[in-house]
């Protein structure tokens, strides 16, 4: 069983997020000692912005991926330097380019050519000339879960690769918009470094033909989507970022002086969240026993939206192991954190921690049924 400060929570109302600090110091000290000399990394936001994390990971000195304006406003509220921050984005609204291009950030990467157009048009009436990467959708199964897979060719993400030679001659042709480099997220929760080393083959092709046209790049940005472990949290605390970044550094053949940018998310900051909830009833069904928590999926989305399975512990029982569906207080079916899952006998008021909760957790979390959002507690 985990090592929580229990005694800690006596006093805290249920549920609440629960972040380890020092695992995601040493999270972020592996990112920065195994990163390829010269590359850049960018928090992606989406996967969790909670102000404390954020204001610890800027310092460590990575930049920022951001897919809205609130994430940009946020990211430059928690110490992140616009020059390194990067925003992605299938509808951006005109408001929110503008944003960007009045802070001056890295670069937007562009998801189709009616969205370049735009900015083209924006970056003209502000006197400006937009720094963009065009994102492509290099035909690369990440065996991942339908959902989080975006590098497929017909998707709402990103170019098809069959069309980014007649997208660069449109933004070659633009006034108002440089072209910075080539974006590529292939998915997430990617768990085997076969889809990256297939990403780098393509990568270095389409560095090819553009060299023979003469168009050079300021940088490749690889995305993200590196997995971690949901089964066993405890055993592999930091993802195997020395791979994932070995990977690209020995396979992609970078041109003279173009920098390699990466923008990992959950692999950050997913195993350092922990979700903590109480039993309210134990229910005897039939043929099955309900472990009824006061968590729900308002406070963690990933199992009703993605059928996601996240480790669950009992913290406050000894007891022999018993099956349990554990369940929330929502009035959906779907308000279900696992099925048939093994657990120390539980009773009512336990605590119940539902692990790898860090990342589309908090940030995901709403108000249905007129719920309060979950708590925060710092582990330090």
């Amino acid at each position: 069983m985990s090592s929580f400060p229990i005694e800690a929570f006596g006093g805290v109302s249920t549920p609440f997020y629960y972040y380890d600090m020092p695992l995601l110091r040493s999270t972020l000290a592996t990112v920065c000692a195994c990163r390829p000399p010269g590359s850049v990394v960018h928090y992606a936001l989406k996967a969790n912005s909670n102000a404390q994390l954020l204001k610890l990971i800027s310092q460590s000195g990575l930049g920022a991926d951001c897919v809205s304006g609130g994430e940009i406003e946020a990211a430059v509220a928690c110490g992140f330097a616009p020059d390194k921050i990067v925003y992605s984005g299938v509808g951006k609204t005109d408001a929110e380019i503008r944003l960007a291009l009045s802070l001056a950030i890295a670069c937007i990467n562009v998801e189709s050519v009616a969205e370049l157009e735009v900015i083209d048009a924006i970056a003209s009436e502000c006197g400006v000339v937009a720094p963009v990467a065009i994102r492509v959708n290099p035909h690369i199964d990440a065996h991942t879960h339908h959902y989080i897979t975006t590098g497929l060719s017909e998707n709402k993400f990103g170019i098809d690769i069959s069309q980014l030679h007649a997208v660069v001659d449109r933004v070659l042709n633009m006034k108002h918009v440089r072209l910075r480099g080539l974006h590529f997220h292939i998915g997430s929760q990617i768990t085997t470094l076969q889809p990256y080393e297939a990403l780098c083959e393509v990568v270095n092709r389409l560095q090819d033909e553009m060299e023979l046209r003469g168009v050079k790049m300021d940088y490749i940005n690889v995305g993200g989507g590196l997995g971690v472990d949901y089964e066993y949290p405890d055993e592999h605390p930091i993802p195997d970022f020395a791979s994932y970044f070995g990977t690209f550094a020995r396979l992609l053949q970078l041109r003279e002086g173009q920098a390699l940018h990466f923008e990992p998310g959950r692999s950050i900051v997913c195993q350092c969240g922990t979700l903590i909830s109480r039993v309210l009833y134990i229910k005897e069904g039939l043929h099955k026993r309900f472990a009824i928590v006061d968590a729900g999926m308002t406070d963690l989305m990933r199992p009703a939206l993605y059928q996601a399975s996240h480790k669950i512990e009992n913290l406050t029982s000894q007891g022999a192991l018993c099956k349990y569906d554990v369940v929330g207080p929502i009035c959906e079916s779907s308000d279900s954190f696992g099925h048939d899952v093994a657990l120390n006998e539980a009773q009512r008021g336990d605590f119940i921690a539902i692990r790898s909760a860090g990342a589309y957790g908090e940030s995901m979390a709403s108000r249905y049924n007129s719920r309060q959002l979950p708590g925060i507690m710092l582990g330090e």
